[in-house]
């Protein structure tokens, strides 16, 4: 093909690579989140499943990202969903669930907590996707193609990580409501307001990661309180 042989797709599909590795780190930490609490092969099945279609997932957002960014009140519900699910994702514990029902249900719902969060987690990153892509449908296919391996090998290295550092569970989950924090307050109906306060931004996203990390640590306390 004649655009292979052309210097600017490949510059654009380094590019491409580059800043899924630079942006995909928090989705490596909720699929390794997500996928944690499961046997080692059902992990194994979460993490590329889910890799592979938030990645079918980033390339139509792409198409619609800057319409979809421009819209009021979008952000805001994204950064709640953040929130939500870093809570839940914090509080999941191996309680006395029947073990067959919880592999029955459990890699759906991992498998759809990764979409969802990475659905959320997305939308600004895939404008600087689709601008080093300058319109080459290809070239973003390709691009988002290529970093599904490195998505799932930041995956698999940070569940190896939380099964030795516990404490990494917790940064993990802090993370996630640090970036539904400032999803919020990057909403377009808060722009002129965020503008005037840049101090918003950092307030936003500390107070998203200390909700998810008290609210998750409460619940957790809570349900191992209640008698068997």
């Amino acid at each position: 093909m004649e655009v292979l042989q052309s210097p600017e797709f490949w510059i654009g599909l380094v590019k491409i690579i580059w800043i899924n590795i630079i942006l995909s780190g928090d989705n490596a930490v909720v699929i390794a989140l997500a996928a944690r609490s499961l046997p080692p092969h059902q992990q194994r099945q979460a993490i590329l499943w889910g890799s592979g279609a938030a990645v079918v997932l980033r390339i139509l957002l792409t198409i619609v990202a800057v319409q979809l960014l421009a819209l009021s009140y979008l952000q805001i519900v994204g950064g709640l969903l953040l929130l939500w699910i870093g809570v839940q994702l914090l509080e999941e514990e191996d309680d006395g669930e029947d073990e067959g029902e919880q592999k029955a249900s459990g890699l759906m719902a991992a498998v759809r907590t990764i979409l969802i969060a990475d659905l959320v987690m997305s939308l600004d990153n895939v404008i600087a996707v689709a601008a080093a892509a300058k319109g080459s449908f290809l070239l973003l296919i390709l691009g988002l193609a290529i970093s599904i391996p490195l998505v799932i090998f930041g995956s698999t290295l940070m569940i190896k990580l939380m099964e030795r550092f516990p404490i990494i569970v917790v940064l993990g989950a802090a993370l996630i409501g640090w970036v539904g924090g400032e999803t919020i307050v990057s909403d377009n109906a808060l722009k002129d307001f965020a503008t005037a306060n840049p101090w918003l931004h950092y307030v936003g996203a500390a107070a998203g990661a200390a909700f998810v990390v008290l609210v998750g640590r409460a619940l957790k306390n809570r349900a191992r309180a209640k008698p068997a």
